[in-house]
């Protein structure tokens, strides 16, 4: 037994006995609803030693159970190994939701079970959603006004306090003044007085503000508050340095503490105000003592749709990755065969090379190099403890991303690092069809990522494959690697892709113990053509890197496909080449050459 998640769950449960609580609901997020989370809102984390950045823990007087995706599936098992907790796999045949789990847990405790949440990191619509399925399961109440980690996580991080930094004119392409007239004028066109805006990379996009608050993501804890004639900063006043503040202070943003949102939210003047349930905490909406407004912030879409220098911004930080990519992926072979080289030094060396790059910030979220049967498990992150040396031979899965002051990066290669078999190279090719069919998607405009999900995974479906994670994502401008609010994948997502536009292409398949294949690229939507029949569009690659064909079976694709990836080749060639030593150069014409 794990004597740390076991001392944990004992303290937890002993409060939960003076609180009268049956249960607790620990999410994986903080009052921001943000995907990645700043370690002060790490519950989850802290109580089941489960670190994957999607997961919802649940823990009874007896029991105690996670509910994750398939993307955690193997890590999960691995980490929760040796405690109380009980996997339960998501949209899994079988797998009960929280609350009928709830249901059954609790039947037996009389006068009406009791099942907590901390109101500040659940949403609106989550806990609304949450407390209605549980009254269906005899009656059982939600409450929300109590933290227990405040009481037993002794050693809890503070919240961040890092300095804001104003990001440059020249990469935001868009003055913070104009975007808030934009976004007031929408918010009229709707007959609404102002809005809260609490998901932090739309604040950091408003403000052109970046911070480092959240790891890989460039953001700032804070809440903004926009009526129809002030503009409110709720933030700790210590990350507000001299020059910020003069800089706020000429966009006529008011700055207030951090922990005033809620009193704000009870002194604001407008008739109504817009709170998206989707984002807005719980604790936080319930603040709001005017008529609120249910509907989703117009935010997200207008930071979605990149501005001229937002894409050149792409195109640069494209190049830049792209050249650490060429020089890694030149090393890396020779380096295996020489020996010494695990999923962690390989990380780190390609870390450094993108370190060396002009403009470079940061990694853009935690690198996945899994070799072999560590690629089956989607979210792998390599530790002391599961690194594995790499050997000439079979696949390593390496998916990485930057952040550059101009741009975000985020890319797939599965990389064979000497013979690999049948299988592998059967699949390989599956997959590497699944990607290029998205990519020569020619489409209306305005259709859903949901109606394009299809072309990724047809030829993987004829054999009865599939993944289970989504196909493409939004990604940041110098901002978080997972932007949406459009997607591409099974599940209907109504949001309309729009020019401008960036979204990845990542197919992938996963065979659980032997191997994992995915290819990635980040992708610009832009016109393609006008007809009688309205506006098309179409996928750029905005990714420079060689995909690896010598694992191919070229004879599963088609004349189209092949002609996709001597495009493709040319293209990362005619634009890498330049900057590239004579020897790398080379390399890269080898690996570019047409087939």
């Amino acid at each position: 037994m794990n004597e740390i998640i076991r001392q944990r769950l004992e303290m937890l449960r002993e409060v939960m006995r003076q609180e009268k609580i049956d249960a607790f609901i620990f999410p994986s997020t903080d009052p921001h609803n943000g995907e990645y989370v700043p370690e002060h809102w790490e519950g989850r984390k802290w109580i089941s030693g489960f670190d994957g950045s999607a997961g919802t823990a649940v823990v009874t007087m007896e029991r105690a159970a996670l509910w994750t995706d398939s993307r955690y599936f193997i890590a999960a098992e691995e980490q929760l190994r040796d405690t109380e907790f009980v996997l339960l796999k998501e949209r899994v045949e079988g797998t009960p939701s929280i609350a009928k789990w709830l249901g059954v847990n609790l039947a037996h405790v009389s006068g009406g079970a009791v099942v907590g949440l901390d109101g500040y990191v659940n949403s609106v619509g989550e806990v609304e959603q949450l407390a209605e399925d549980l009254r269906r399961q005899g009656g059982i109440t939600v409450r929300t006004n109590f933290d227990p980690l405040e009481k037993i996580w002794k050693d809890r991080p503070a919240i961040p306090d890092g300095k804001v930094e104003i990001h440059p004119a020249e990469y935001s392409g868009e003055g913070a003044d104009s975007k808030l007239r934009r976004i007031r004028k929408a918010l009229s066109e709707r007959g609404i007085n102002g809005m809260l805006v609490s998901a932090l990379d739309d604040i950091a996009w408003v403000l052109n503000m970046r911070g480092d608050d959240v790891h890989c993501n460039p953001v700032f804890v804070s809440y903004l508050l926009i009526d129809e004639d002030d503009t409110i900063l709720y933030i700790n006043k210590v990350k507000v340095d001299a020059e910020a503040g003069a800089y706020l202070a000429k966009l006529g943003v008011r700055v207030e503490d951090y922990g005033m949102v809620a009193e704000g939210l009870k002194r604001y003047h407008g008739y109504n105000i817009l709170l998206d349930p989707a984002s807005t905490s719980y604790a936080v909406y319930n603040s709001a003592k005017c008529k609120v407004v249910r509907e989703q912030s117009p935010v997200p879409y207008m930071k979605s749709v990149k501005n001229a220098e937002e894409i050149e911004g792409f195109r640069s930080a494209m190049l830049k990755d792209g050249v650490a990519m060429v020089k890694f992926l030149k090393w890396l072979q020779p380096a295996v065969e020489a020996g010494g080289e695990t999923e962690l030094t390989v990380d780190r060396k390609l870390t450094a090379l993108r370190a060396e790059q002009p403009l470079f910030k940061d990694v853009s979220f935690d690198t996945i190099a899994a070799y072999q049967e560590h690629g089956a498990i989607v979210h792998y992150e390599a530790t002391p403890e599961t690194d594995v040396k790499l050997k000439p031979e079979g696949f390593l899965l390496l998916d990485s991303g930057a952040q550059y002051l101009d741009g975000t990066t985020d890319i797939t290669r599965t990389i064979p690092l000497g013979p690999v078999t049948e299988e592998q190279r059967h699949v390989y090719t599956l997959v590497l069809k699944g990607h290029i069919q998205l990519e020569l998607c020619k489409f209306p405009n305005m259709a859903s990522g949901t109606q394009l999900d299809i072309l990724a995974r047809q030829a993987m479906w004829r054999e009865g494959m599939n993944f289970m994670h989504g196909t493409g994502h939004g990604v940041g401008s110098y901002l978080n690697v997972h932007e949406g609010p459009h997607q591409i994948r099974m599940e209907w997502k109504p949001a309309p892709l729009r020019a401008g536009m960036t979204v990845t292409d990542e197919p992938g398949l996963y065979l659980a113990g032997k191997f994992g294949v995915r290819i990635e690229n980040t992708l610009l939507i832009k016109d393609y053509m006008e007809t009688d029949f309205g506006k098309f569009l179409q996928f750029e690659s905005l990714t420079l890197c060689p995909i690896d064909l010598s694992c191919a079976d070229l004879t599963m694709l088609t004349a189209e496909e092949k002609q996709w990836l001597n495009d493709y080749h040319k293209m990362v060639y005619e634009k890498l080449s330049p900057l590239l030593s004579d020897e790398e150069k080379e390399w890269l014409k080898t690996n570019t050459a047409r087939i």
